[in-house]
């Protein structure tokens, strides 16, 4: 598997407000800090997991892979809405997000523990709020788990303001 970084990533330029999430938000100190961007047309994202995540010894549990697929996905939602509006990463505007309404998760192989995982997602507009994203999680050149999600633009209902 080539050696890859996200470089810019969509989580990175989350609202304070919206950053928390336990999966991608940055500003969590006990979450898991995925990062997704851009790698050709698919997206990606990059996460080692901690050996604490073992379901047994040499194997990361399956939640973890779901999260994975999960926060990959709202962030691949959010990059592909937030570029048919006409902005990139970096540009000053501040993204759409997006919440899970449908998670599904294939179990493949095993996926090895102490190994960088990599999810790589297609993302297709299903409506103007509703997007879905396939997404393939390899550990090395092995897919181990296909998924899934449905995403639904976040409703401003979500954020609980104290203004």
């Amino acid at each position: 598997m080539e050696e890859l970084k996200v470089e810019k990533a969509i989580q990175d330029i989350y609202p304070d407000d919206i950053a928390w999430c336990y999966g991608c938000g940055r500003l969590n100190d006990d979450g898991h800090h995925l990062r997704t961007g851009w790698h050709g047309d698919k997206t990606i994202t990059i996460y080692t997991p901690e050996s604490k995540y073992m379901g047994i010894p040499g194997f990361i549990y399956g939640g973890l892979i779901a999260s994975l697929i999960d926060c990959h996905g709202t962030g691949s939602a959010a990059l592909a809405l937030h570029r048919k509006n006409g902005h990139e990463i970096g540009d000053g505007a501040e993204p759409p997000r997006f919440v899970t309404a449908n998670l599904n998760v294939d179990f493949l192989k095993p996926t090895p523990q102490d190994v960088p995982l990599k999810a790589i997602g297609t993302v297709e507009e299903i409506h103007p709020k509703k997007w879905k994203v396939e997404t393939e999680v390899y550990a090395q050149d092995t897919l181990c788990a296909r998924g899934t999600v449905v995403l639904v633009v976040m409703p401003s209902t979500f954020l609980n303001k104290n203004d």
